[in-house]
């Protein structure tokens, strides 16, 4: 399983490294979990759990931020 699309993480828009970033996060879940009905069983606990909702917005999130970082690292690190 490619876990990196392309094997890159930079993308031409922010909402293609939103979209990366999401892709990132499920297929890690399922390379962590490799059984997909125990994911399915689990689901329903983690999508109605507030702080396991908001862990995964912070992973997307971070990757969608670096995204800026790898794209041009010297600007970045002026912020």
């Amino acid at each position: 399983m490619a876990l990196v699309p392309d094997n890159t993480l930079i993308t031409d828009t922010p909402e293609q490294g939103r979209e990366l970033a999401i892709i990132l996060a499920r297929k890690t879940v399922a390379a962590i979990q490799t059984d997909a009905d125990t994911r399915q069983t689990l689901r329903p606990g983690y999508a109605t759990n507030a702080d396991s909702l908001t862990m995964a917005t912070h992973v997307v999130a971070t990757v969608a931020a670096a995204n800026d970082y790898w794209r041009n690292p010297a600007s970045s690190a002026e912020s």
